[in-house]
């Protein structure tokens, strides 16, 4: 028997002011379901307290501390001065490299299409250009797998052919098994993806940047979601790193402060030969719903919990980022088992309001069947590209103490080439792209974000069914 329903509440994104809008390009194609955050748009708003907004000041100024102030002053140094100059700083070699560590394999490689789409489509449009610095900036793409040692191997591979920066890698955890290889050679590391909490204030000497926002307004929309829904109770099945541990955590702290009860919850280990312990662990439990943080092994365990009869068909189950995509459908076999599913991530609706951006994608690959993050990787090439730009070089470290400002401050500009002509100019150039990253904070992540409301149709198609949008105040 499904427990007693918790009371209908908003307000629940901490230190975030949120403003709930539909999505989509064109109203008659996407309905919005009316249990989704927009029909409580006007609620969750009268319900925010002083509380929550002293909460986001502590936060957003932790984050801006005296270490990181050092850590900038420290980069500029006497070459990186220069930089205006339009010379090539002595650090650079001419060439913009940029190296690619994004999932080729392993458990993310179904979500990696996107990724590749949106870096290589950056690229092929700024050579179009005229390149970075008049020269043809290079992509040298790698595999990150799913584990450190790939990673750590492309990574090493990519530092001995000199490349500049990286972009990726999409995992958090992979990302935290390279991350001092790549600052400490003094080279960019620019994740479309990493949602981790970690990096925020991570020791990378001003060198990590990430066009994806940090879990705690994922964690919190998820959270808003499962009130708005009605959930009273919940089970949590989550994956073993980084990325799982931290968003399960900023999703269960607003959601039990909202009057919700955690029935069960479990870290599995993504290797595992099956998830039989984790299922019998929900079953027991007899939630009201189902929460999934993970990758391709979502696949796995949706089988089993459908099985059990509680699969989407039998009661409400929900994910995230790592799992919301039609691959995670492709997995299934049969498409419409998924059917239901609800859960958020972050991004812009592709398919919905950027159709030309999503064209271009499927130039690139016609095989792409989800856009997650590929506004995102975009958008991480172009600011580096930027960045160089205004450095006037394309050394790494020179380039990294650039690419805030590029995102603020300056004259707004929404392409590589309408920016450039602004430093060419002698200007600023404020880049506001197709991610809504927004401008940077001093952490090097944006400091605000979109979360996308998404649900599985009855053909187990991923479909858009509103957003969440939160802004540090």
């Amino acid at each position: 028997m499904q427990k007693s329903r918790v009371r209908r509440v908003g307000a629940l994104i901490v230190g975030l002011s949120l403003v709930a809008a539909a999505c989509g390009g064109d109203d008659d194609d996407t309905p919005v379901a009316d249990s989704t955050p927009e029909a409580t748009a006007d609620e969750s708003s009268d319900e925010m307290t002083a509380e929550s907004s002293d909460e986001m000041t502590a936060e957003s100024s932790d984050e801006m501390t005296a270490e990181s102030s050092d850590e900038m002053t420290e980069e500029m140094t006497a070459e990186s001065s220069d930089e205006m100059t339009g010379e090539v700083a002595s650090g650079g070699d001419g060439v913009f490299k940029l190296g690619g560590i994004l999932p080729e394999t392993g458990n993310l490689a179904f979500l990696g299409p996107p990724e590749f789409a949106g870096v290589q489509l950056a690229v092929n449009e700024i050579n179009e250009a005229g390149g970075v610095l008049g020269v043809p900036m290079e992509y040298l793409p790698g595999d990150s797998g799913d584990n450190g040692e790939v990673a750590n191997a492309t990574v090493d591979r990519l530092l001995a052919e000199n490349v500049d920066a990286f972009i990726g890698a999409a995992s958090s955890g992979v990302s935290l098994t390279v991350i001092d290889k790549i600052t400490q050679a003094g080279k960019v590391q620019f994740s479309p993806a990493n949602t981790s909490a970690a990096f925020t204030d991570y020791a990378d000497n001003g060198l990590y940047f990430r066009t994806a926002p940090a879990d705690v307004v994922q964690g919190a929309a998820l959270a808003d979601l499962l009130i708005a829904d009605g959930i009273a109770t919940v089970s949590f099945v989550v994956l073993n790193d980084s990325y799982g541990t931290g968003l399960l955590d900023f999703t269960k702290t607003p959601y039990i402060a909202a009057g919700g009860e955690v029935a069960y919850e479990v870290i599995y280990d993504p290797q595992a030969e099956n998830f039989d312990a984790e299922v019998a662990g929900v079953v027991a439990a007899d939630a009201d719903a189902t929460v999934i943080i993970g990758f391709a092994e979502t696949a796995k365990i949706l089988g089993g919990l459908i099985e059990e009869g509680f699969g989407p068909a039998d009661r409400p189950v929900y994910g995230t980022d790592g799992n919301m995509g039609n691959g995670t459908a492709e997995l299934m076999g049969d498409r419409t088992v998924i059917a239901g599913m609800k859960g958020v991530y972050p991004g812009v609706d592709v398919a919905g309001q950027l159709t030309e951006f999503r064209d271009k994608l499927l130039e690139i690959d016609p095989a792409l069947i989800d856009f997650s993050y590929s506004a995102e990787a975009y958008d991480a090439v172009v600011i580096m590209a930027l960045a160089a730009e205004m450095a006037g070089s394309d050394d790494g470290v020179a380039i990294g103490a650039e690419i805030n400002d590029i995102t603020r401050g300056g004259e707004k500009c929404t392409t590589f080439v309408e920016c450039r002509d602004i430093i060419a100019a002698g200007g600023d150039p404020d880049y506001d792209g197709l991610s809504g990253a927004g401008e940077f904070i001093d952490a090097g992540e944006p400091s605000a974000a979109s979360i996308l409301i998404v649900e599985f149709d009855a053909d187990g198609v991923l479909q858009t069914i509103g957003s969440v949008e939160g802004k540090a105040s």
